[in-house]
Parts: C-alpha cells; sequence; structure tokens
C-alpha cells in the first residue's frame, strides 16, 4: 500500500522525509512478529504507528491492547499485565487475566514503557524471550503469543547507563526501531498541520476557519514546537475561539506562543557531567538524604558531648567554635565562655502547698454517682429557665411527665 494511503487512512498529515521513513518502516515491518520500540519527543503522534503495524499484519482480527505504563502504580502493574490469582493480595476477591493473556494472538502496544519498574522488566523479558509468564500468586507457567510494540520519550541509552532501564531488555524491544521526528524537524507540515487543526475546528464548531498571513505564518513555522503536534493543535483552538478576527497576524500569535527562553517544562533539570550533586528524583531519596544528615549531626554532638566531659568547659571551648554541626545549622559560632565558671546547684522544692494538696484530694474524692449527677442537672436546668419545667425537660432531653416524677422521687420541690 502507498504512503499516501496509509495516511489518509491513519490522519497523518505531512510530508517530511523522516515521517515517510517512520511510516515506511512500520508498513514494512507489519507482517513479521518482531519486537518494534518506537522512540519520538512527546506530542510527535507515537500512538498510531503501534496501530499502523496492527492493522497491516496477520494478527489484525486478533485483540490491540494499548497500555500507558506511566499511568499503572507500581504496587498492581504485574497484577495489571500478568493477571493475578484469587487471594493472592489483598482485594484479590478473583482470579483475573491480565493484557498479555487477553492480547493472545493479538498486538500489545507498550507505552512509557521506560516507566516500568526493575522487578516488571525482568518479567516482560521472559514473556519476549518465552513467550511464557505466571500470573501473580500462581505456580502454573502460562504461554502466549502476542506481538509487542514499546514506546517511549525517554533517552534509553541513558536510563541504561543510570541503571533505570535493563539492557538485555533494551536490545530485546529495540529489533526494529522506530524515529518519530519532531515538529521543529518538520518545518515544512507544520503550516499544514495547522490548515488541518482550524478547519477541523470550523467544522465541529461551525464557525469560519482561521487564516495567518505571511508574517504570521513565517513566525509559526520559525518556532521550535518544544510540545509538538500537541501543543500545534492547542494552540490552533485557542486562537480559534478566542480571536475575533478570522485572519491571524504576527502580534495576534505572538500572544499564543510561549517565549523560547522560559524552561519548557517544571522538571528537575542537571547538566551533564555534574553527577556530584544528586538529584533526589523521588522522595526516597530526599527521606534518606534527611535522615543520613540527622545522623551525622547526632555523632558530631555526641564527640562534642564527649569532648566537654572529658576536659572540661575550657578544653571544650575550641571544639564548642569548631563544630560541624553548629556550622552548618548556625554559621560561624564566637565561643563566649572566657573563664570556667562553677556551676550552682539550688535546691528544688518538691513538698506542694497544703492547697495543692487539697486541691487533689478534692478532685480525687469527686463523687461518681449517677442519681448526685441527675439531680444536679436537674436543678441546673430548673434554675437556668428560673422554675420553668417545660423549658427544662427540653434542655434535658426528656418529656416533662418524667421531669415531674423526677422531682417528686428526688423531692427537689
Amino acid at each position: 500500500m502507498e504512503l499516501q494511503t496509509i495516511k489518509q487512512r491513519f490522519g497523518i498529515i505531512g510530508n517530511a522525509p523522516g515521517l515517510n521513513r517512520a511510516i515506511d518502516i512500520a508498513r514494512q515491518v507489519a507482517p513479521t512478529d518482531l519486537s518494534v520500540l518506537i522512540t519520538g519527543e512527546s506530542g510527535t503522534g507515537k500512538e498510531v504507528f503501534p496501530q499502523i503495524i496492527h492493522q497491516f499484519s496477520a494478527r489484525k482480527h486478533g485483540n490491540y491492547i494499548a497500555v500507558n505504563c506511566g499511568a499503572i502504580p507500581e504496587g498492581t502493574i504485574d497484577s495489571e499485565l500478568f493477571g493475578h490469582e484469587k487471594g493472592s493480595f489483598t482485594g484479590a476477591t478473583d482470579s483475573r487475566q491480565g493484557y498479555f493473556e487477553v492480547a493472545n494472538g493479538g498486538t500489545i502496544f507498550l507505552d512509557e514503557v521506560a516507566e516500568l519498574p526493575h522487578s516488571t522488566q525482568v518479567r516482560l523479558l521472559r514473556v519476549l524471550e518465552t513467550g511464557e509468564f505466571i500470573r501473580v500468586g500462581s505456580s502454573k507457567v502460562i504461554k502466549t503469543n502476542v506481538r509487542v510494540v514499546a514506546a517511549t520519550n525517554v533517552n534509553l541509552y541513558e536510563a541504561i547507563q543510570e541503571g533505570k532501564f535493563r539492557e538485555d531488555l533494551f536490545y530485546r524491544l529495540n529489533t526494529v526501531p522506530i524515529y518519530i521526528p519532531p515538529l521543529r524537524e518538520r518545518k515544512e507540515d507544520i503550516y499544514l498541520l495547522f490548515r488541518k487543526f482550524a478547519v477541523d475546528f470550523s467544522e465541529k464548531y461551525r464557525m469560519p476557519p482561521i487564516t495567518l498571513d505571511e508574517n504570521a505564518r513565517k513566525l509559526l513555522t520559525d518556532y521550535s514546537w518544544p510540545g509538538n503536534v500537541r501543543q500545534l493543535k492547542n494552540v490552533t483552538e485557542q486562537i480559534s475561539i478566542i480571536e475575533q478576527s478570522r485572519v491571524i497576524t504576527a502580534d495576534i500569535l505572538q500572544k499564543y506562543i510561549p517565549d523560547n527562553n522560559v524552561p519548557r517544562l517544571p522538571t528537575l533539570y542537571s547538566k551533564k557531567g555534574a553527577t556530584e550533586e544528586p538529584s533526589f528524583s523521588s522522595e526516597r531519596e530526599i527521606l534518606y538524604k534527611i535522615l543520613f544528615d540527622m545522623r551525622n549531626d547526632v555523632n558530631e554532638l555526641k564527640k562534642l558531648v564527649n569532648v566537654i566531659m572529658q576536659s572540661g568547659v575550657t578544653g571544650a571551648e575550641s571544639s564548642f567554635a569548631d563544630s560541624a554541626v553548629l556550622h552548618n545549622n548556625f554559621g560561624p559560632v564566637n565561643p563566649i565562655i572566657t573563664s570556667p565558671a562553677q556551676p550552682t546547684f539550688e535546691p528544688m522544692s518538691f513538698v506542694k502547698s497544703n492547697k495543692e494538696i487539697q486541691d487533689t484530694e478534692e478532685i480525687m474524692e469527686e463523687s461518681l454517682s449517677l442519681e448526685e449527677k441527675e439531680v444536679e442537672l436537674i436543678r441546673k436546668a430548673l434554675d437556668k429557665h428560673n422554675g420553668r419545667r417545660r423549658q427544662a425537660a427540653s434542655e434535658l432531653g426528656i418529656s416533662e411527665r418524667t421531669l415531674y416524677r423526677k422531682i417528686k422521687e428526688y423531692k427537689l420541690d
């Protein structure tokens, strides 16, 4: 099938050589069962290519399952992918098939595969090598015949060097690599995509489509588009709904395009080569760092106390001033101790006054009789309402008849 037919069928816009090359590779690898790894920046449209591979393969009548590995919690991802048995963990009230079992005879697309935890990477490697897996909480080996297509926007070579991704799994997935070029490498496609999004939006909401003048078109093409196709679509829809004029100038377009000098994403960033400083990419690393610092501070304080106990206050003066704990937390310390001073001890009185003892005894001898408490509450209610028994009964939450009986019983008339 020709490339233009594939583009029309799957809604792909563009004629860039890199994009055509990616579509051609997907078309050629589709009839085989080889694993495919799709790489590219976020927003480039990587999710379209697994569908192309599935539809042009012999498995097109089988199931196609797309799994976002980054959206599944680490504690349940094994159960989601490989299934579990009843009672294997808390809440497992019944047996459940995993995605690899459901997709038997079809294709499974693992998006954001770099987010998989190490334990799941080992399980996935075994599935790719032998086609076998074991459910969570089971000892029975299950066979599956599934084609795996993975995608990621992470540089896996760097992830392997940092120990976040298994090298053997990378080579197993990367049998056929497909690279999706970012929008800044497809400048001739930017205006085509803009027109497509503008027309689609106008047809959906029944309004005239927007157009660009020459200066705005040049600004649109020269922008780097870090969010790629997704960002371009969002900007097009924003302009279409907000601007009253249907002809967009460069000044208007500039309002909707972020400054290139502003950081793109609010993520932790570290320069290459600066490996001495910790990255603190997870809460666990931050907590470990705090605990280690606290332990070092405690050890430093222990040493300082030992110096004070062994050599006295005068000998500990220099150690106190040079203490690493004090320097780290309070800056340089100027010692104020100039001469040894003899500590003075004043005798502390542990004898309480008679009044305090009397009050304590009164509290301890307080009556706990329910009858006396009931009489006290009835008296307080009557005093509060000036003897009006109906209001007092309502305050106590009892009927007026019961209140009359209690007054007569306790002789409160």
